[in-house]
Parts: C-alpha cells; structure tokens; sequence
C-alpha cells in the first residue's frame, strides 16, 4: 500500500519544478484606498492525478514572514473560506476548473498592501505558484467623483446630475453620497434625493455661476473624497440697462427703461448697453424704426453720437437676444440748445412804437424786454407801455406798445433766454423827424458783445453811418422816411463760461439841431479774434451809402 502511494506523493513534491504548471499574471498593481481594482489571471496545470469530475480549487495568500502563517485572503473552497481569521475584501472570480484564477480587490485599505500568490488543490494534486507572485501596493485616495449633467442647465428647466467614483466597485461597501451647494435651496428639490448619486435639479438663472459640491465618503476604509462644479446656467437676456457718458467723460451713468435724456447741442455722447445672459447676448441699436449699424463693430453694444444734432431727437433702443429670447430698453434723447432769437421789428403805429420779438430754443425761451434800465416782462400793461407774450413748443413770442413821450438815445432790448444761455438784441431811439413828425427814430445797434463757449470769438464789426443833410430854403429840414434796419445779437451763457471778447463802445455822434435823419447798423462781415488793446490803437471806419427816399 505504501509503495502504491509513493509515486504520487513523490511527484507532487516536485510540482514545483515542473514546467507543467504556469501562472499568467501581473507582477504589481496598485490601488486607492477604498477603492476597487481587477487582477486578471490565468494558469495551467498537467492533466494527470485525476479525471474532469475531480473538483478544483483556488485560493490567494498573503505571504508572510513565516510561511505557516501566510494569510488565506480568498478562495473557492467552502471548507477553507469559513476558516478565515482576518476578512479581507478579495475576492476569486474566476473559475480555477477553466484555469481562470483572476482576482477583485474592493475597498482597498493600507493593510492590504503585500505579496500574493496562487495556489491550486485538485483532488491529490497541491501546487503553489510562488514563483508567479502579485503585489499589491494602496496608496492614499486621491480620485475625485465624476458629476454629470444629463441635461443642459437651463434656468426653469429640470435637469439629472450624477455623481460616482471611477475605479469603486459595485460589491464594495455601500458609499455614503451628498450633495452641497446654494443651487440646492431651490423650490421642489427633494432634499432627502441630495443623498443618493442622482438628483433632479430645476435650476434659477441667479444658481449660474454657482458651486455645487458632492461628497463621496468610503466607510469601511474611513476616507472620502469629493469635487466641486460651477453651474453653468442658460438663461434669456435679464437687467438689460443703457449707460451714458458725455462730454469726454469715463464714468457711465445708468438709465431706467423709458428715461428722457436732455443732451445739449454739439456735445458729445456715447451711449452703453448691457445685459445679463447666459450665453452672451446679440445687442443692437436702433433710433425709432431704424436700425443703425455699431460704430465701432467689436463693440456692438456701444453707440457713439460724437455731436449730437437736432436731428438726433428720437427714441433709441437697444435689443438683447439670444437663443432662450430676448429683451429690449429705449430712452428718449431730447437736444437742448440756448435761445435763437429772430430778427425783431419794430414799427410806428398811430402815436406809438409797436415791436415783436420771436426766439426758439428748448426748453422754450422766457422772452423780455429791456426798456432803459426797466424790465418789462410776462403779460402785463401800463398807462406807458403793453407787453404781450406767448409761447408755443419751442417758440416764444412777444410784443411791446409803448406810447407817449419817448426821449432820443433810448435803449431797448429784446432778449431771450433759457437754463442753457440767453441772447439779447439792442433798439437805440436816436434823434430825428421820423415821417409823422416824432422827436426821434429808430436806430438798430448790433449786441455789444459775444460771450460764448469757447475761449475766443472771432468779431469783426462794421458801422455804418451815413448823414443827409440838406438845407429847404428858409434852413428848415426836409422829411425822410426811415431806412431799413439791421439787427445785431448780444449772447450770454450761464455762470461759469468765459467771455470770449468784449462789446466795442459804440456811441451816438453829438448833432446839431439843423442835423437829418441819422442811421446807424451793426452788420458782422467777417471774423477775427478781438483783443482788447484793439480799444486803444486807431480806429477805421468804414462807410456804405443806404438808399433812402425823400419827400
């Protein structure tokens, strides 16, 4: 009987010498702790010392120091997997019967870290692949979870976020999963779903740009991980806003939606339109019904009107659009400008003197008349004088009456005038034998002066003076109709603007009594800078004749 048995015994003592037996597996793999990785393995073995229904076993050991205690860590045999002292997360998935020896490992921890083999048990046969070892090396969890989003985020509009972890493993330790973030807090949210991998988020336009966070936490191996996403939310054009800025300033003033926006003629303006959206919206500009191409096409948004016209006075709006809808805000630019003033005239009626005087400006002008050192202004009358006024729009009307005695070299002016400036126009009452026999007539002097915007002003002034004299016989003067008058303007601008040059002094000649009719007009030919030492040096004059009739 011993006999009988010794051939096997002696053969399988040398198992391992023989080229029969071979193990495919690879020499290390490495692993994160709690997570999970996949060994494949395959070997082979002779055929001989038993038949097909022979049973076939396979286990993995850890090695130790001494080879008694190496540690069974996995196994197909049911007798030797109940004798495991220490637990560990291997597992045998494949099937030795076939040759397959492969290897999962799951919820790797620090401790699993080692060398491993193979051994196989078939009926007699009872061989250790030691030769063919795996070690196996866990290092610290550094993966972080995948989160995905099924669905585009759009504000309104629900969406499926998940939230795994490459490389854990399906028969690992339930993970524990939770989710963070503002976007959380919204309406409808089932917050006790914000623990699983899968939640159903309805994201608001103000959750864009928001952090939202899941955290992955591996109980058995006592770490956990976790990544932080911002949302990236689609929602239509929002706050869509118009800002100003003028006069070469850098600071933008924003305007609400239907705003009026006085602009002065000839000042500069740009105008900005902003808007909130997700993706970035399409902005155009439009003045009323028109569509006005940007001025500088890199910044659609910007419109720049670099003098500002009466032509300009519109509504402009500006359009945001893109792919979820679209908005749009107007503003109404009105342009401003300081009082035109029209030529007055000036006629005698019965024994009176009746002028007009007309002006335009926006806001409309205040119209009033200067007579000496009297203001005579609105609607209101006297035994002397009526003054009548009236506005319509932009235009401003009024009339003066004066009657009774009317001394000669009497000043009387028009003038008009609003927040943005005024302008004034001079009537000297000279002396003369008007057609009807009055003591005096009528003498148009051009404004004293000019005081403007800028810090110089072009004048040239021409007087125009012609005397007829002619004797009757007896030395009585003959009668003369008047002539026509010119008119000339006098500009003021509010506090704060430089004069720009001087009046030049402009005084009535002294004349006898035997003296004709006398005129005098102010007519701006040509333009050249004032200055005042002009004052002082000789003065030209120069003459041009005005038709005149007799009687």
């Amino acid at each position: 009987m011993l006999l009988l048995l010794l051939p096997p015994l002696l053969w399988a003592g040398s198992l391992q010498e023989d080229p029969g037996f071979e193990l495919r597996v690879q020499d290390s793999v490495t692993v994160q702790e709690g997570l999970c990785v996949h060994v494949p393995c395959s070997f082979s073995y002779p055929r001989a010392g038993g038949n097909n229904s022979t049973p076939t076993y396979g286990s993995w050991f850890q090695t130790k120091d001494n080879p008694k205690a190496d540690v069974l860590v996995a196994t197909n045999n049911p007798a030797k997997g109940t004798k495991r002292k220490t637990r560990f997360p291997f597992h045998l998935l494949g099937d030795p019967g076939a040759g397959n020896c492969s290897l999962s490992i799951t919820d790797a921890q620090r401790r699993h870290g080692g060398n491993y083999y193979f051994l196989l048990d078939r009926g007699l046969m009872r061989h250790s692949y030691k030769r063919n070892r795996l070690t196996v090396t866990v290092r610290a969890l550094t993966q972080t979870p995948d989160i995905r989003v099924k669905e585009p985020l759009e504000s309104g509009c629900p969406s499926h976020l998940t939230c795994s972890v490459p490389g854990a493993c399906d028969k690992a330790t339930p993970l524990t999963i939770s989710w963070t973030g503002a976007a959380l807090r919204a309406p409808g949210l089932d917050l006790e779903a914000s623990n699983s991998s899968e939640i159903l988020l309805t994201p608001r336009l103000q959750d864009h740009g928001t952090n939202l966070t899941c955290r992955v936490t591996f109980p058995r191996a006592g770490v956990n991980t976790e990544r932080t996403i911002t949302l990236n939310v689609s929602y239509a054009p929002q706050n869509l806003s118009i800002g100003i800025s003028r006069r070469n300033c850098t600071e933008l003033k924003h305007l609400g939606n239907g705003s009026s926006l006085p602009v002065l003629e000839g000042e500069s303006l740009l105008l900005v339109c902003a808007a909130d959206s997700n993706p970035p919206a399409t902005l155009s500009w439009a003045q009323g019904s028109r569509t006005l191409g940007p001025s500088q096409p890199w910044k659609p948004g910007f419109l720049e009107l670099p003098r500002v016209e009466l032509g300009h006075e519109s509504r402009f709006t500006c359009q945001a659009q893109n792919s979820l809808g679209s908005q749009h805000v107007s503003l109404h630019l009105s342009v401003v400008y300081p009082p035109r003033l029209l030529p007055p005239s000036c006629s005698w009626e019965g024994e009176g003197l009746h002028c007009n005087c007309s002006s335009q400006a926006q806001p409309a002008p205040t119209l009033r008349w200067r007579l000496g050192e009297g203001l005579l202004e609105g609607n209101h009358s006297n035994a002397s004088w009526t003054v009548t006024s009236s506005s319509a729009g932009p235009w401003a009307n009024s009339s003066l009456s004066l009657s009774g005695p009317l001394g000669s070299g009497l000043r009387l002016s028009c003038e008009a005038w609003n927040v943005h400036g005024k302008q004034s126009m001079v009537v000297l009452l000279l002396p003369g034998k008007p057609e009807f026999g009055g003591g005096f007539v009528l003498g148009a002097v051009g404004g004293a002066g000019v005081a403007g915007l800028f810090s110089l002003c072009p004048c040239l002034v021409f007087f125009m003076v012609k005397i007829f004299r002619k004797q009757k016989p007896g030395g009585k003067d003959a009668t003369c109709t008047l002539g026509p008058l010119s008119w000339g303007y006098q500009h003021e601008y509010p506090l704060g603007t430089p004069l720009a040059c001087l009046p030049p002094a402009l005084a009535a000649p002294t004349l006898e009594e035997e003296q004709d009719l006398h005129y005098a007009s102010l007519t701006f030919h040509g333009l050249r800078p004032w200055k005042p030492q002009d004052l002082k040096g000789p003065s030209t004059t120069e003459y041009s004749e005005i038709k005149i009739c007799k009687r």
